[in-house]
């Protein structure tokens, strides 16, 4: 069975280790843009998506990895989006352009729903699809990449869920920076969490 497969690879990771992993992950942007991503590590973090929790069993999860020369069609079919909707071609529309060179690849994530879903699914498979996308952080940071999640234009504009291959009805939910770092940067502060309890 491969490790993917397996829903209890063992031995499992100590809570240590867990709590380690989740507290490195960082929002980072400072990617080498030059330096590729082996496409199968790109293809494993994907696949760790599909072990979020999902009520319904929906899977809806959707990937387009865009790298090379398509993340210049990227940031123009974004680019066209905004300026349709009445941003001026200017210099901010003009970073919207480049922004996803930054990285030497970009993962969009989307996610569909089925036609006749409830509102309370479709809600749900976007908190799946969510949670499938901290696997893929968390992942990525264990390989040593770093990832930061975008959000903006690029996640409402049809010409880009079509450069994906997504449905228009799909939701794009993250585009994601991946890469290898250049540097760090500095940990956040998080406060406490906010507990309530009863018993």
């Amino acid at each position: 069975m491969s490790e993917l497969s397996s829903p209890l690879p063992l031995p499992l990771p100590s809570l240590a280790a867990t709590t380690a992993l989740i507290q490195a992950r960082r929002t980072n942007l400072r990617i080498d843009p030059d330096r590729d991503v082996d496409p199968a590590l790109l293809t494993q973090l994907c696949a760790l998506a599909a072990w979020a929790p999902n009520h319904h069993l929906t899977e809806p999860w959707r990937f387009a990895v865009i790298t090379g020369e398509a993340r210049a069609e990227l940031g123009r079919r974004t680019a066209n989006y905004v300026i349709a909707r009445g941003m001026p071609d200017d210099e901010r529309t003009a970073k919207v352009g480049v922004k996803y060179l930054r990285a030497p690849a970009m993962v969009m994530v989307g996610c569909a729903s089925l036609a006749d879903a409830s509102e309370s699914v479709r809600v749900e498979d976007r908190d799946a699809v969510a949670s499938g996308i901290q696997n893929m952080l968390l992942a990525a940071t264990a390989a040593g990449l770093c990832s930061f999640w975008g959000t903006g234009p690029v996640t409402d504009a049809p010409e880009v869920k079509a450069l994906c291959g997504f449905a228009l009805a799909d939701i794009i939910v993250a585009a994601l920076y991946i890469g290898w770092p250049l540097g760090d940067v500095p940990v956040p502060q998080r406060q406490a969490a906010v507990i309530h309890w009863v018993s």
